[in-house]
């Protein structure tokens, strides 16, 4: 017989939950505080969805930091091979980018998410906007509705409602109160895929705000990495940026300091490149020796004046190794509502193998709620909703054997 199923946010990780309950006949209604459902998942896709990532599933089960063990058998029930048979079953077809990351053709959000919403309401469940929790009740929920307070009654509920990160857009960390009170272990939130603040010189920033910085390396603990990233008012920002976030924050924490390393010039070796920059007339300014012997000019050309001050003095054996690793020095990571993702949430150890709470039986958690964090790629998708399927798989086990609702409600 179908239970009575609350799922507390609509987002990727609660209505993936919703799509596998529901389809096991279980009355599933899904709470979400918001005017309407996934609207981070929609703004994420304006730009060209990134559903996943194509590159082989050993490397890709890497990608995912301290917690890479215990997402291991979620994203094993949902590899990046059936995100993509999900998408095409919901009408969506996809490719992969010269990246490996995985988009739709349409290179859109929305199509997808009317899809899926469609198909959750062909399988009756009920979706309920303007559904904020505000705690629990005995055997159930408060509710704060359009119409004023109210509780609700489950046998079992999936909690999803996102991490830190895009407040704005409903991730506002507004229950972590609530399970702390129930004595739920939680770790403090922090940016992943951020950007950093940088002590840009005042003509830098006015001169190169906003200028992307195309064909270079950046170098970290997290490796050398190729991409492109962007100057901003008040640091740097991008997919570059982001692949090391999160080692970069974490040295800042650690220590005060980090530093990203460039190499401006990659393509070319450190000899070229003093072959090329000796070639250079002694009369020739230096931003013609600088663009003529390797290559830059614009953007680059004046990071590499930010890193060194006296690069117009070096000799050309010390200039070309100072296109080749130039410092920017990280002062902080921009703030957490601008990140993409957020690091934190529930430890890992409050919950148990199926997701549930180990201070709450009844109640689950799954996408960034849970504490672990991903680079930009296809990454943060594919779990959050391998995760909502584990846990709602892990729900419907713990339903079979159900003797009382959680909270103390009267056995049935």
């Amino acid at each position: 017989m179908g239970k009575r199923i609350g799922i507390v946010g609509g987002g990727p990780a609660g209505l993936m939950g919703a799509e596998v309950l529901s389809a096991r006949g279980h009355a599933v209604t899904v709470l979400e505080a918001m005017p309407t459902i996934g609207r981070k998942f929609l703004l994420a896709g304006k730009s060209g969805l990134n559903l996943t990532h194509a590159e082989p599933y050993d490397r890709f089960v890497t990608r995912f930091g301290a917690a890479n063990e215990r997402l291991r058998p979620a994203l094993d029930g949902f590899k990046p091979q059936d995100m993509r048979a999900w998408a095409q079953g919901l009408g969506t077809e996809t490719f992969v980018g010269t990246s490996g990351r995985v988009f739709p053709t349409v290179m859109k959000a929305s199509p997808l998410l009317r899809a899926w919403r469609a198909r959750l309401e062909a399988q009756d469940v009920d979706i309920r906007v303007r559904h904020r929790w505000t705690g629990f009740a005995p055997g159930g929920l408060s509710i704060e509705t359009p119409e004023g307070p109210g509780t609700m009654a489950f046998d079992a509920v999936l909690l999803a409602l996102g991490g830190a990160s895009w407040p704005r857009l409903g991730s506002d960390a507004g229950w972590v109160d609530m399970l702390a009170a129930k004595g739920v272990a939680l770790a403090p939130f922090r940016p992943a895929n951020c950007g950093f603040d940088v002590d840009w010189s005042a003509f830098f920033t006015e001169k190169f705000a906003g200028a992307p910085v195309k064909g270079v390396t950046a170098q970290s603990a997290a490796g050398t990495i190729p991409g492109e990233f962007v100057i901003s008012k008040t640091g740097v920002e991008g997919s570059l940026i982001y692949a090391h976030a999160a080692v970069l924050r974490d040295a800042l924490e650690e220590t005060g300091a980090a530093t990203l390393m460039l190499d401006l010039a990659p393509g070319r070796s450190v000899e070229r490149l003093e072959s090329d920059l000796a070639r250079q007339g002694g009369k020739a300014s230096f931003s013609s020796r600088l663009r003529k012997g390797a290559g830059l000019d614009g953007v680059k050309a004046a990071l590499l004046r930010e890193g060194f001050a006296d690069s117009a003095m070096l000799s050309p054996a010390a200039l070309a190794a100072a296109v080749k690793a130039v410092p920017v020095r990280l002062v902080r990571p921009r703030p957490i509502a601008e990140a993409i993702s957020s690091a934190g949430g529930v430890a890992f150890d409050a919950i148990d193998a199926a997701f549930m709470l180990k201070a709450l039986p009844g109640v689950f958690v799954a996408g960034e709620m849970l504490d672990w964090e991903a680079p930009t790629g296809g990454y943060l998708l594919t779990a959050c909703l391998a995760s909502g399927r584990a846990a709602a798989n892990g729900l419907d086990r713990w339903l079979s054997g159900l003797d009382a609702a959680f909270e103390g409600a009267p056995a049935r």
